[in-house]
């Protein structure tokens, strides 16, 4: 089906719906039956053994909260389950909760304010306040989670997983071979030129030893924001966030792209690719073309990759290089030594309520996503059943923030094991605050899968607190919904001229003496102005 066709669809599954909301029903009548609540709920379902319905955790909070579940499911493939999603809303034929999954598929902030206003989606605040103890916790002594939570309107239109992964929000890590630094006898590089003459160490003095000048002294890849090379790079010249290029100056928005220490930074880069000390396939290819280098059969090619952990770059199952990397700390500039900070909760919502939910509905629901924010629901959720995918902690036991008290540790399948139906797995992730992941039981080996999570832990470390004192909280910023398509445009736009400038001045096709001047000129046509203004707008209306 073409896409206009399928445009059409939902334009009129969209009419239908809007129709239908028009009787002013905000909840149905009472679904229980024999006493027991009736909960329907929309969510992803994994392959294989998984059956949400025959779930071991379903069962158990089904005799918890007296309810019996009725699943609509849909795929963990981000394009059909965000399309099922929509298509449901569309024709007025959904659920009355739906729990998702954020790097699946989840409501953005501006559905949520779109559907809450239709009244579609429900309020949640008295819910939470009346049924919901550790949520009201959560949201009085979190501030960032809060401002993620409540809509400017005041209303609390759904919840996020509060998954706070600590390696997570500095996602823009540089890793280096240190085989190769031991062989060599090179320290670990602590500013920007250091770890050029690091780069061209890998280049010319053969450290891979198999007499060939095949080394890749840097390379990284495109497909996910974390392994692309820029930021870390940049960070050495101004802040880089990764996504927006937008800074904070005393509570002024600003741009970094067009500023004279981003030209800085792009002839640093550019310097690195001219040398052929950076690779050209950094600015073109996917994660696998990416893997497919750092596993290089023959001999191990890589010298040094960006990316949130190694394996983005080699294969962990292999085993053949993984090992051999290193966080590389943030390196020392000319101007700075940032590392790009980054809330990992991802903003929107997992669970709403539709106006579909009986006020039983809506009590249930809301308790069992409270249970969620509870280490025991939060544990038995995501993992199943006690010693069987999960033990309590046990004499010796560390945990994974080694200051931080021991809480669980998962016990892994068996070889040739199949995946067991105990849990809901990523979709009970609601209370995966930073406390309950540090307290998490990881073996001390870092360089094996049991201690894997360790190894990026301590490697975080070395980026904490890096980042600049004044941070534009893209995660806790909400547009306002008469803008947001605007914004969106012009955000769009901007980035895609902000990243092909960055590749054709990385690579030369463009001069950074002859055409810089032409590139600024470029954001007048794109409206950066105009864009700075909305951002800014909504900055100061979600800050207050």
């Amino acid at each position: 089906m073409k896409k206009a066709s399928i445009s059409a669809l939902l334009l009129l599954l969209v009419l239908a719906a809007f129709l239908s909301g028009c009787s002013g029903k905000t909840e149905t009548t009472s679904s229980t039956k024999d006493g027991v609540t009736e909960l329907s709920i929309f969510a992803p379902q994994g392959v294989g053994n998984t059956n949400l319905s025959t779930n071991f955790f379903t069962k158990e909070i089904e005799k918890k909260f007296n309810v019996s579940i009725k699943w609509q499911t849909t795929t963990y493939d981000a394009t059909s389950a965000s399309q099922k999603r929509q298509i449901s809303l569309a024709s007025g034929d959904y659920p009355d909760a739906y729990l998702l999954v954020p790097w699946v598929d989840h409501f953005s902030t501006n559905d949520l304010i779109k559907y809450g206003k239709q009244g579609v989606l429900l309020p949640l605040n008295d819910l939470i306040k009346e049924h919901a103890p550790n949520i009201q916790k959560v949201l009085d002594t979190n501030e960032q989670f809060k401002a993620m939570t409540v809509s400017p309107d005041g209303n609390i239109y759904g919840i996020s997983h509060l998954n706070e992964c600590y390696h997570c929000t500095w996602p823009f890590k540089m890793w280096i071979n240190n085989d190769w630094l031991k062989k060599l006898n090179l320290s670990m590089s602590k500013t920007t030129e250091d770890f050029r003459s690091v780069l061209e160490a890998f280049k010319n003095q053969d450290p891979n030893g198999n007499g060939k000048k095949d080394e890749v002294p840097l390379s990284g890849a495109i497909s996910i924001p974390d392994t692309n090379v820029i930021p870390f790079l940049m960070n050495g010249f101004i802040y880089d966030d990764g996504k927006k290029r937008l800074l904070l100056n005393n509570g002024k928005v600003e741009f970094a792209a067009d500023k004279p220490e981003w030209k800085q930074g792009l002839e640093y880069i550019h310097s690195l690719y001219k040398e052929g000390l950076l690779d050209p396939g950094a600015f073109t290819q996917n994660n696998d073309a990416y893997q497919n280098l750092g596993d290089n059969a023959e001999a191990q090619i890589l010298g040094a990759a960006t990316a949130t952990h190694p394996g983005e770059f080699v294969s962990d199952q292999k085993r053949l290089y993984s090992d051999n990397y290193v966080a590389v700390p943030p390196l020392q500039g000319p101007n700075a030594a940032y590392a790009t900070y980054n809330y990992p909760v991802t903003p929107g919502a997992d669970f709403v309520l539709t106006n579909k939910a009986s006020k039983e509905d809506q009590i249930a629901a809301i308790k069992i996503i409270d249970y969620l924010f509870t280490p025991d629901g939060n544990i038995r959720g995501q993992f199943g059943k006690e010693n069987v995918d999960w033990r309590k902690p046990k004499d010796g036991d560390v945990a994974i923030e080694k200051s931080a008290e021991p809480l669980f540790a998962s016990i892994p399948l068996k070889d040739g094991e199949k995946t067991r139906n105990n849990g809901w797995g990523p979709i009970a992730e609601f209370g995966s605050s930073s406390s309950f992941r540090n307290g998490q039981v990881q073996s001390t080996e870092v360089y094996t899968a049991e201690g894997f999570e360790r190894r990026l832990q301590d490697a975080t470390h070395l980026y904490e607190g890096k980042q600049p004192e004044e941070v534009f909280p893209a995660w806790s910023v909400w547009m306002d919904p008469s803008d947001a398509d605007e914004v969106a445009m012009l955000e769009t736009n901007i980035q895609n001229y902000v990243n092909q400038s960055v590749l054709k001045f990385a690579t030369g096709e463009m001069s950074l003496e002859k055409d810089w001047e032409t590139y600024i000129k470029g954001f007048e046509q794109l409206n950066l102005k105009r864009y700075l203004t909305l951002m800014q707008q909504a900055y100061d209306k979600s800050a207050k």
